[in-house]
């Protein structure tokens, strides 16, 4: 036993300082059989560590589904557009989002156009039905939970990991018709207030209550990227919604390309938002 406790600690000597042997005592073995000796080797990774320590948000991976749900929205993109970008992939899908805001006259084309995109993704009969029979059942909640759990489950390729949480609703009770999402992608990868005000958050609180007769209010969180559903709750005026009032973010790629046109630009509020 001695001859082999050395040639461990012998060996432990010559390893590489980012996979060290670690040699644990007895009174750290006490949970291990009868028969195990009283030592175990393990090797363990400095670098590992820290990254496991930081904890990065999990990222999505993108099943069969999603590459169709993908292609789908993409396309209908296309046709509000008028053109079809090179980049392939989600990274064409936000050159378009951008151009559809872009090429718009006012914010209200932007959202419209956004919500016809939304509309065509639907049966027509589908969203008729759902407003008529679904959404009147329990005074709503149960259409909110509805497409809740829907949305989590088809769109996490657009938003990226996001789950149900319960949230309050109007009349004072609690519904789990809420939405979590941990940082949204379409968000960070825009890097844009104006594109996620007037293509995604304005326009799909429209779609759901004009639609399918669901309220909903978007809480982007332009600090950590996170934005909250409320499916159920109605969304508060424009003069009173903060996220409208947010500036355009450093990156914003839109903002910078317009203070090179314009010298005078408010370099503090997105062109679009």
């Amino acid at each position: 036993m001695k001859s082999l406790v050395m040639a461990i600690y012998s060996l432990q000597q010559t390893m590489v300082p980012s996979c060290p042997i670690h040699l644990l005592p007895p009174s750290h073995s006490k949970s291990l059989p009868h028969n195990r000796r009283n030592c175990r080797v393990f090797c363990s990774s400095v670098l590992s560590k820290t990254t496991e320590e930081k904890g990065p948000n999990p990222e999505y991976k993108p099943g069969i589904l999603d590459h169709f749900f993908l292609n789908s929205f993409r396309n209908k993109l296309v046709k509000e557009v008028g053109w079809d970008s090179e980049k392939p992939g989600y990274d064409g899908l936000i050159e378009l989002a951008k151009a559809l805001m872009v090429n718009s006259r006012s914010n209200s084309q932007t959202k419209d156009a956004a919500v016809r995109i939304l509309k065509s993704l639907f049966p027509p009969l589908l969203l008729e039905l759902y407003k008529i029979l679904i959404a009147p059942i329990d005074g709503g909640k149960v259409a909110a939970m509805m497409v809740a759990r829907v949305t989590v489950l088809t769109c996490q390729w657009l938003m990226g990991t996001c789950t149900v949480n319960s949230v309050d609703l109007p009349d004072g009770t609690s519904c789990n018709s809420g939405v979590f999402v941990e940082r949204c992608k379409y968000l960070e990868e825009s890097k844009c207030v104006g594109v996620c005000i007037n293509t995604c958050k304005l326009p799909t609180q429209s779609f759901f209550k004009d639609y399918m007769g669901v309220p909903l209010v978007m809480e982007p969180n332009f600090s950590d990227y996170s934005c909250q559903f409320k499916f159920g709750v109605h969304p508060p005026s424009p003069e009173n919604d903060v996220a409208l009032k947010e500036p355009c973010l450093d990156i914003c790629p839109i903002a910078n390309k317009r203070r090179g046109i314009q010298s005078n630009a408010d370099v503090m509020k997105c062109p679009k938002a």
